[in-house]
């Protein structure tokens, strides 16, 4: 299964809270602003930090916008970082994630999310999460109208190493 699916299936369950598939979705902890969440399905397993933003710009149009560090051991996939701004970007500007002078680019974009091609960008900007206490995400939609996302940083380090702990 796609980590597209896994993430459906995860925000369908998280917005509906439908016991049905509850089963497959464990709560591991809540530190501060992040979450630990493991999902199960036949013998996969993806464990994963995510946040909400604390803060969205334009303020008007609310989205389900999350942050996610996952983990698929059966995958061989470790520290992937993904986003959702809550929908489909546009193919024509960058998605730039910033914390501090740091600045990070999304290079893969598919339907809501995006990702880091690189798994050495990756570390560096999970180096970053841990070391910082906020990180914007700036990404555009189909119409180019740009939006700012600003996730809270606090908890990341123990929802990453929980997150971690549990897929090793």
């Amino acid at each position: 299964m796609s980590i597209i699916k896994y993430f459906i299936i995860l925000f369908i369950i998280l917005l509906l809270n439908n016991k049905v598939f509850a089963e497959e979705i464990k709560k591991i902890g809540k530190f501060k602003d992040w979450e630990t969440i493991v999902l199960k399905n036949d013998n996969e397993k993806t464990c994963f930090a995510q946040t909400k933003p604390v803060l969205q710009s334009p303020k008007k149009n609310k989205r389900e916008s999350r942050l996610f560090v996952s983990f698929r051991p059966n995958e061989k996939i470790l520290d992937e970082i993904s986003i959702t701004s809550g929908y489909e970007y546009n193919k024509k500007n960058s998605i730039i994630a910033k914390s501090g002078k740091k600045k990070f680019k999304f290079d893969i974009s598919q339907d809501n999310f995006a990702w880091i091609a690189n798994q050495k960008i990756e570390r560096k900007m999970i180096k970053a999460m841990k070391a910082g206490s906020r990180i914007m995400i700036t990404g555009y939609n189909q119409k180019g109208s740009q939006t700012i996302d600003h996730y809270s940083l606090m908890g990341f380090s123990k929802a990453y190493n929980s997150a971690k702990k549990s897929c090793s």
